[in-house]
């Protein structure tokens, strides 16, 4: 990471402020997700009802974990999809140049 590019910026998780530096063009994407795990604590604690924010701040990093990783094995499954129908594709392709 470029020091002399980063700026400085707070982002609240649980109520409390955290300040980081990150690249300008990663500013948006940490907001996002500092608003993403804030949703996600409020969906927990509408359905538990209990108080400990630290609770439903490791649920909450967990769920979102364990959607990154779903969609990281969806996405590999889809591009070995991609591959096997790009090769049938390349065969058809070559049978027919061979038959013209």
């Amino acid at each position: 990471m470029d020091n002399t590019r980063e700026k400085d910026i707070k982002v609240i998780i649980a109520d409390r402020t955290y300040k980081i530096k990150v690249l300008p063009e990663d500013e948006d994407r940490v907001v996002q997700a500092a608003k993403i795990i804030k949703n996600r604590m409020r969906e927990l604690q509408e359905a538990y009802g209990a108080k400990d924010k630290y609770d439903y701040l490791a649920m909450a990093s967990l769920l979102i974990c364990v959607e990154l990783i779903e969609k990281q094995e969806r996405s590999v499954y889809e591009n070995n999809d991609i591959d096997v129908r790009l090769s049938q594709l390349d065969e058809l392709l070559t049978d027919f140049i061979r038959k013209s």
